[in-house]
């Protein structure tokens, strides 16, 4: 499974770029957002998503983790293949993702091409019910006590994600940090080791 390429731009189209690793090209597929910051002949190291099909093996490359875990993010929903997710990215940047999300606006999410009515609003949905797993909010308060583990985890998320954004870190890097680190260290992790956790993974 490749997860990084390192090396020369050997070429740029209009969807994908071939990176030249040690003499091995490698065809890429990446947003439009990502292509404009290529510059053939020059040095590029990209995050790559390995897609295994039975016909093919295809790579999907971003320049910054917060990109690449959009695209993992929107790539659960049903209707959103991969290559809706990079015409997503072309057209939003991962911090209007996550403002469209929160905000519920549908009119956003239906702009990129492939994105109609229908599949906006399942976006919307479907990434707002998952909100608390992604950190792109915190999980709502809840009356019961059944509810108060998920709320206090919530709460958590939001206290690193804030804490992280005021280290200088964008907020949807920081959403993508908390969401690994806490699917890794799960529910009960304190606040202070959630951002030290959520500091290692932006480091990397």
């Amino acid at each position: 499974m490749i997860a990084k390429l390192k090396g020369l731009v050997d070429s740029v189209d209009t969807d994908s770029a071939v990176i030249d690793v040690g003499g091995v090209g490698y065809l890429v597929s990446a947003s439009a957002r990502t292509l404009r910051d290529l510059a053939v002949g020059g040095q590029a190291t990209m995050l790559v998503e390995t897609i295994v099909r039975e016909d093919a093996i295809s790579l999907y490359g971003f320049l910054g983790t917060a990109e690449r875990d959009w695209f993992r993010i929107l790539t659960t929903v049903q209707g959103v293949g991969a290559r809706v997710a990079l015409s997503i990215l072309s057209t939003l940047s991962p911090d209007e993702i996550a403002r469209a999300i929160a905000a519920q606006d549908k009119g956003t999410l239906s702009r990129p091409a492939g994105v109609g009515p229908k599949l906006a609003a399942r976006l919307a949905t479907e990434l707002k019910d998952k909100a608390a797993a992604f950190g792109i909010a915190p999980a709502p308060a809840s009356e019961s006590n059944a509810g108060a583990p998920a709320a206090a985890a919530g709460s958590i998320n939001e206290d690193a994600i804030s804490a992280l954004v005021n280290l200088g870190y964008k907020r949807v890097e920081a959403f993508g940090a908390v969401a690994r680190v806490t699917q890794r260290l799960g529910a009960e992790a304190r606040l202070d080791a959630v951002i030290r956790a959520g500091l290692q993974e932006l480091a990397r």
